[in-house]
Formats: structure tokens, sequence, C-alpha cells
């Protein structure tokens, strides 16, 4: 029996929802969007920045795959939400009634709420609106702060360098992403950072912007009382679920909407799925809320598949990641903690020279694999997966580090220099009996 399905956000996570469900039924299905018309890739947004790409470029689907596959898509925002009539409500005025409804619409960027944070010049990057009002706005700029050292504040430093505006980065860590990453990796991407001419300062934070006559930001206050002038700020700080117009509803919200493995709400026939879901119970390893590509992705299929009645729960696998940090590669895989604990040993390698660095973790009980962080060295995402969930010993790691390199003919190989390195300093791991018990 056809069902009418109605799914707020054109994100990866709505947008895979809209096609798995079109390809396993006959539904009804609408997408609403008030970012854009058409789905796009997020994460080129910068490219399209930086001249690299046009935004035409970044949209994986012809405009005229939608209504061929029957998708209708409403370029409006959402005013309202009636889960009793089971109604959604336009801005535009628009009714569009619902059997079952999906909700996926993902983040948004974190406020420092601080004094002069609306001041003219003073943005974020997250949106396609965001990167319009930051393109205009920095085309006639030549000083700009950023501030928060995340994925985000990396990529604005080099979209803002590509066009060469001066770029001051504020980070509260004592290194690049250090809440992440362990101090040797901080330290290293901290180096490739400086290389580029970019200032970066650690351990501080902004307390206030200060804008001129004309409501246009001038400089910013730091926590040390320090006076940095500029005349673009970006605050880039993280990003929280996009869900502050469903508050005062009688969906259950903490930091997002809370859903079970099955992607449901508290609400039956409402879906909650990406950035803006939050797992009750996630699976050891995995946090509540996850705002990466590939998570929203599978939340799409997950709820595609128990609309249309084959009902699956939301289980992601071992945890992964990947970046690019102005020109070095970064891939994590598994758990890699930014500092070493009292369960775990792990063993770091970098070759200086040429800015490429490999850590391994293991499990101090039973020497099992636990992850791998790489900065500069590709290794092969099913591989490393595969080792991690039969959790072989870290002695195996060492010895099949061949398996791991991800396209060996045209990378430098590095294996014999690591495997050297792990010897020296853990010979009992190498001992035969620790490879096979």
């Amino acid at each position: 029996m056809s069902q009418r399905i109605v799914i707020i956000g054109n994100g990866i996570a709505g947008v895979t929802a809209a096609r798995f469900i079109r390809k396993k039924s006959n539904h009804s299905i609408t997408v609403i969007s008030s970012e854009s018309e058409y789905f796009f890739s997020r994460t080129a947004l910068m490219y399209v920045f930086m001249g690299h790409m046009k935004f035409e470029h970044i949209k994986p689907y012809e405009d005229w795959f939608w209504k061929k596959n029957k998708i209708n898509l409403a370029f409006d925002m959402v005013k309202s939400v009636s889960f009793s009539e089971k109604k959604v409500t336009l801005g535009k005025g628009e009714i569009i009634a619902y059997d079952k409804l999906i909700i996926a619409t993902g983040s948004k960027s974190k406020q420092l709420g601080c004094s002069g944070e609306n001041l003219n010049g003073v943005h974020t990057l997250y949106s396609l609106q965001d990167l319009a009002r930051l393109d205009e706005s920095s085309s006639d700029k030549s000083n700009a702060v950023i501030i928060g050292g995340g994925l985000v504040g990396i990529e604005l430093a080099e979209m803002l360098h590509s066009r060469g505006i001066r770029v001051e980065f504020l980070i509260r860590e004592d290194a690049y992403w250090r809440d992440v990453l362990a101090l040797e990796e901080a330290e290293l991407i901290s180096r490739h950072i400086k290389k580029y001419g970019i200032t970066l300062r650690c351990d501080t934070q902004v307390k206030a912007f200060i804008g001129n006559s004309t409501n246009e930001v001038e400089s910013v206050i730091t926590n040390d009382d320090q006076n940095i002038t500029c005349d673009l700020a970006c605050v880039a700080v993280g990003v929280i679920p996009n869900v502050d117009f469903l508050r005062n509803t009688e969906l259950k919200i903490e930091s997002g909407i809370l859903v079970n493995q099955y992607l449901e709400t508290n609400i039956p026939d409402i879906f909650a799925i990406g950035d803006c879901a939050q797992i009750i119970n996630p699976d050891p390893g995995r946090k509540k809320i996850e705002p990466v590509w590939y998570a929203g992705k599978f939340m799409g299929e997950v709820v595609a598949n128990t609309i249309c009645g084959n009902s699956m729960e939301y289980h992601p696998g071992n945890w992964y990641n990947s970046a690019k940090f102005f020109d070095i590669e970064y891939q994590v895989y598994g758990y890699v903690p930014n500092e070493k604990t009292s369960e775990t040993e792990w063993f770091y390698w970098e070759d200086s020279g040429t800015e490429k660095s490999m850590r391994l973790v293991w499990s101090k009980n039973n020497n099992s694999f636990l992850g791998i962080q790489t900065l500069g060295i590709r290794v092969s995402h099913p591989v490393i997966d595969s080792w991690i969930s039969k959790k072989i010993k870290i002695g195996q790691v060492i010895i099949g580090l061949e398996k791991i390199n991800f396209d060996p003919e045209f990378f430098t190989r590095h294996e014999k220099k690591i495997r050297n390195q792990f010897k020296k300093e853990f010979p009992e791991l190498m001992r035969s009996k620790e490879l096979t018990t």
C-alpha cells in the first residue's frame, strides 16, 4: 500500500532515504529544504569558494533526476509540524500531509555567545547561505581571524589564504585539534599550518568582537586582553543539531532528537536521521551524535528499509573518519584517543621530513588491535576494519603492514621503517607466542 513519505532536509541523510525508498517502493516522496532546491555535496563547498569547482559541479545528480524518479522537491522552510494531524506547514503557507515523517535537518554552527558576534564581517561556515555571505564579505578584505581549531576552522584558513587574505588562527588548545589528536600529530599539523604563513595562536580564546562606527568588525579581544586587528572574523567552534524549531513539541529532544536503534522517535511514524539524531543507546565505540557524512548516509538506508517493510537496526560498525589539512591527508579507524589510557598501549612513528606519521593502538590486556591513525599515508579501510573486528594481535598488524597500503604503485612505502622502529620499542610483542594467542 502506497504511503505519503515527507522528509525534512535534503542533505546526505534525507536524500539517501528518499533514493532508497524510491528503489524499494512506489510511496509518494516529498523532500523539503529551505537551504537549496537541489542536493549538493557539503564537503565540497570550500572548493567552490576557492574557484576549483562551480556549484553545479558539486550536485551529485542532474536536476532532472528528481522528477524522473518521482521525488517531489519543496524549496521552502518548515514553519511548523503537527504530529497529531500528521501535517507539515511551510513558510509560504502550503500544508503537506504525511503518513510517515523523516526529520533530517542536519546541523547548524555553534555560536561563541560573546558580545559583537552579530557585527558585519563575523561569519560561520555550514550552509550554502553562509558560503555566499562569506564570498561576498571577503572580496575586499585583507586580515582575517579564525576562532576554533577543528575541521571547519582549517578549511576556512585554507579558503581565505587562497584569496591572499592574511589569516590569524586562534585555538584554545596547546596545538591544533589537540582535543582529538595526540600531541605529536597536533604539533605536526600545527607546523604544517605555519608553513603557509598562517599565524597560529594557541591557548587563545575570544571574549568579544569590536566594531567600528559602521557596525563592521575591526578587531577581537582575547582572553588575555590582546586586541587583534581584523576586517573579517570566522567562528568555527563546532556544530549542534538543527532542531530548535521542534523543541516546544511532543518530540523528545536533548542535544538532538532522541531515537532508538531503528531511528524511531518517541512519536509513532516519526523518524530522525543524520546530524540531528541522537542515538539513545549507541553501539560501543560510537557517539550519540555523529555529524559525519557516512553515518548520515547509512542512517538514510536504514530508515528506508524500515519504512519499506524490512525493519533494520542502525549499527554503523567501527568508527572511521578522514580529512585533509592543507596538503596532509588524515585517516582514523577504530579507537585512537588523544591521550594514552591505563587500558591501552600505543606506538607512534613519524617521518618528519615528509610530514607522514602512523599511530597504532592496542589493548594492554590481550594485545588486540584497537585502532590506527595516519597522516600523509593512505591505508585500506576494508583491511583495517576486518582486523579491528577480528581483534587480531598488534604483532600481526606489524607483520602485515603491506596489506594496508592503499595505493602501493604511487605512494612511497614506509613499512620497513615502521616495522623496525616497532621491533626496537616492543620486541616482546613480536615473539611467536604474542602473534598467535
